[in-house]
């Protein structure tokens, strides 16, 4: 079994975390991987990801680290398996506390995998060849560059508008996004396993305007209101990757591609919800 590894190297305690992993690695006969920035930090490095091909992907960080991680294995099947090494992590599996119970099941080959819906864009108009954008795992977000001040965007679904938008910004998210960003916007969780995509507005300047669920195969265009258009910009789970222009419609449509997670018994999607959002949570009202 190749397994890849990536990491943050800004976290505290990586060096022995990775000497950890290639212990395990020894003995369950798994031969591992790294990235470049991560070879300072093992005793005795790894060959380099890229130089075979991987079983599956091993992230060191936060949710960060395993998007940028899912990024580097854009069009191959690989598993990509998170350990969170942070405070929040709504897409990894495993956190300081269990990341060994964790590991010892990636190299045993016990878990499953879930595909995660991912959406790709580009930027069309009448003067150019369309500019595709890169893949989102989690959401695509138009906004003003510098100082948050409003914008207006005529939204449509399928060719038929929804209408005009005036906000900072807007939100489409995935389900996997849809506790990224979009969740601190207003916009409601969607479970991991149900094809949908959600529009959400970044402080909407009119109570009009809520956060819209619809189909994941339907094709969502934006294009700005004239006058409207200064500075904008597009970015792409959390990535500035584009500007925008009057002329130009962002189109927005499910992929062909998935990101393919690692699910491991006893580590459930709603139970990092309850962990991370406190769900439920009434124990400081207990104490009164």
């Amino acid at each position: 079994m190749n397994v890849g590894v990536v990491g943050n190297a800004r976290y505290e305690g990586l060096p022995t975390l990775l000497r950890t992993i290639a212990e395990l690695a020894i003995r369950r006969r798994v031969s591992l991987y790294t990235e470049a920035e991560l070879r300072p930090l093992w005793g005795a490095p790894p060959p380099l990801i890229g130089e075979a091909p991987l079983d599956a992907l091993l992230t060191l960080g936060g949710d960060g680290t395993l998007l940028r991680g899912a990024r580097m294995m854009t069009g191959h099947v690989v598993p990509v398996l998170g350990i969170n090494l942070g405070h929040l992590g709504f897409l990894t599996t495993a956190t300081r506390g269990n990341w060994q119970a964790a590991v010892e099941a990636l190299f045993s080959g016990r878990y499953q995998v879930e595909q995660r819906l991912v959406l790709e864009s580009s930027i069309v108009s009448d003067r150019a060849v369309p500019r595709v954008l890169p893949l989102a795992l989690n959401d695509v977000v138009i906004h003003k560059s510098g100082v948050a001040r409003m914008i207006r965007l005529d939204v449509t679904v399928d060719g038929e508008s929804v209408g005009p938008y005036s906000a900072d910004g807007i939100i489409i998210a995935t389900p996997t996004g849809s506790t990224a960003y979009s969740l601190s916007a207003g916009g409601p969780i969607i479970a991991p396993n149900l094809e949908g995509v959600v529009i959400t507005a970044i402080a909407a300047h009119t109570l009009a305007v809520r956060p819209l669920v619809i189909r994941a195969d339907a094709v969502i265009g934006v294009r700005p209101v004239p006058d409207w258009d200064h500075d904008l910009l597009i970015s792409i789970d959390g990535q500035q990757v584009s500007t925008f222009a009057t002329d130009e419609t962002l189109e927005i449509r499910r992929s062909a591609e998935r990101v393919h997670l690692v699910q491991l018994e006893g580590f459930s999607y709603f139970q990092r919800i309850r962990n991370t959002l406190r769900w439920g949570d009434l124990s400081e009202r207990e104490m009164r």
